[in-house]
Parts: C-alpha cells; structure tokens; sequence
C-alpha cells in the first residue's frame, strides 16, 4: 500500500502492469474520505496521454522511480470513463462503478471505512448510521481542501502538496472533531451484520427414459372348421336303380374319403402404439432460512454505574 507521504514520490513517475508494461504516467491520487488514505491513482493513457483511467492503489507498490499495479494494461485502459466534481472528488455512485470494474467489494470497503481507531476516525471522517463507504476526495498538486461529510456520506480531510492532512472537517449536524490527531473521538458508530440469503442451482437427481422388452400371453379366440364323415343309407327306387346295378353282383370294394379341417395360425407384427417424452416443471415455494448475525449494542456508563442502555432494537 502507498502512503501519503509517498504520494509526491508517485505523481508524474511512471506506472506499470502486472508483466512489466508501462501504462502510462500517474497524474493524480485521491483518497479515501473515510480513512483517508489513497484509494485511486489516475493514469496518463494515449499516444498522446489523452485519456485518463482511474486504477486501485491499495495493492500498488513503489519500486524504485515507478509505481507497479496489480492489473494488465489492457484492463486499466478499459476502465469506465467517470466524472470528477469542480473540487477534485469522487462520488459513491462513480466509485462504485470502479469497484465492481476491477472486481473489489463495495462492502468490504464500507466495513474497512467505519471500523473505530482506523485512520479515518483521526482525520474526521465519519458516516451516518444508514451511512455509505467513504467516497474519494483527489490529493496532489492542487492541494485541494475536501468536502464536508453530511450525514449519509464521510467527511474528507483536506491535503497539501506533500500529501500531509491540514485538518478534517467534522459531521454536519454533529459537534466537529478536532484535527489533532490524539484527540479521542465523542461518538462510536453502531454497526451489524445483515443476512443477505440468495439461491443457487443444484442438482438432485436425474430421470431417464429406458425401454426394455417383456414378453406376455395373450389368448384370442378364432373360429376353425372341419371336416367329419357321415354314412348315408338310400332304399333302391326307381330313380337310382340303374346307378345301383352298375356294378357286378357280389364283389368286395371300397372307397376312400379325404376329411379336412383348419387350423389357428399365429403371426406377430410391430406397430407404434405411443410416444412417451419426459417434461419439467419449475414449482415455487417458500422456505425460511436461519441465520445469527452479530449486532453492536451501546450503553452509557459512570464510573459507577451504568446510566443508559439501548433497547433491542438499538436505537
């Protein structure tokens, strides 16, 4: 990290990536309104030195006559274009927009920015309790005085040339902190944890389709016929007497008759008789979700005795 003292060191000197490029050359820095320390350096971009990116200066290192910055110059090129008010700071909503470009986290910036005894508490830098992260305020040659924190955002302490605070300005609406940097704070910020319960996709099982062959009986009745021999005794008349003497006298003989009958045959054949598919159904419910988050609790006490305590509701 980059100290304030080492801001005139940075300011003009080159700045290169994470593989040795050079990106440009650093134009200004600006601090931090709650902590007061440096949060973004600006780089000189362009063939000319046209453009002006903002970068992170929290993980940066000064290595001997330059500034060396954990992103690859294509990415800090690429940053989003933010504006910069008449008094050289930068508002929560285009620092946000930087956050989320190079990946940081916005709330782990707000924890940082209100925790008691950081360096932000000695410069004046204070937040309302629905309060955001401290916003950045530009350090460097101009040596422009910060703006008045009011009650949602921070105080930001004025700087010099050399980087070095001139005083900070106290909470609107609050009884001022004093410059000096021994001088213990007369209020503490309350702070808790809020539980934020999202969802994610899981797999829980799957469901396949399968086809396999049985094989079962089945019994259908046909109609068959046959054939059966009966004897049919006629009386001689006259009518076939001729057809009845024909033959010889006595002879033996015999005569033949061939019977037949039907019989089931059985053929099998494949026809489509369906179609089955497998579908999904997204069905919503509820669930409650259990969690403990940690709040802080404030109470007022003499030397003998406590005075007051907050009720549960901390107010």
């Amino acid at each position: 990290m980059i100290a304030k003292e080492q801001i005139p060191t940075v300011l003009d000197h080159p700045v290169y990536d994470t593989e040795g490029q050079k990106i440009g050359d650093a134009k200004s820095v600006y601090l931090d309104d709650a902590t007061g320390r440096p949060e973004w350096v600006t780089v000189k971009t362009g063939l000319f030195g046209t453009g002006e990116s903002f970068v992170p200066i929290k993980d940066a290192s000064l290595v001997h006559d330059h500034l060396e910055v954990p992103y690859p110059k294509d990415r800090v090129k690429g940053a989003p274009d933010v504006d910069v008010d008449d008094q050289g700071h930068l508002d929560e909503r285009e620092e946000r927009r930087l956050y989320e470009y190079y990946g940081l986290s916005w709330d782990d910036a707000w924890h940082r920015a209100n925790q008691p005894g950081e360096e932000g508490w000695a410069h004046g830098g204070t937040t309302g309790a629905a309060g955001a992260a401290g916003t950045a305020g530009m350090a460097g040659t101009t040596g422009a005085a910060g703006t008045i924190g009011d009650r949602d955002g921070a105080g930001t302490a004025g700087m010099t040339p050399t980087g070095e605070a001139t005083g900070a300005a106290g909470m609107s609406g609050t009884a001022g902190m004093e410059g000096d940097l021994g001088t213990a704070p007369d209020a503490m910020t309350r702070s808790e944890e809020q539980m934020h319960v999202g969802t994610e996709q899981v797999e829980t099982g799957r469901v396949r389709l399968r086809k396999y062959v049985v094989t079962e009986e089945v019994q259908q009745t046909v109609p068959v016929r046959h054939e059966e021999v009966r004897v049919v005794r006629e009386p001689i008349t006259e009518a076939n007497r001729d057809e009845a003497l024909s033959g010889p006298e006595i002879t033996e003989a015999e005569h033949e008759v061939t019977l037949h009958e039907e019989r089931p045959v059985v053929e099998t054949r494949a026809v489509p008789v369906e179609r089955v598919r497998l579908e999904t159904d997204e069905v919503s419910e509820e669930q409650t979700v259990t969690g403990e988050v940690r709040k802080e609790r404030i109470e007022i006490e003499t030397d003998d005795t406590v005075v007051g305590r907050e009720d549960e509701r901390g107010m």
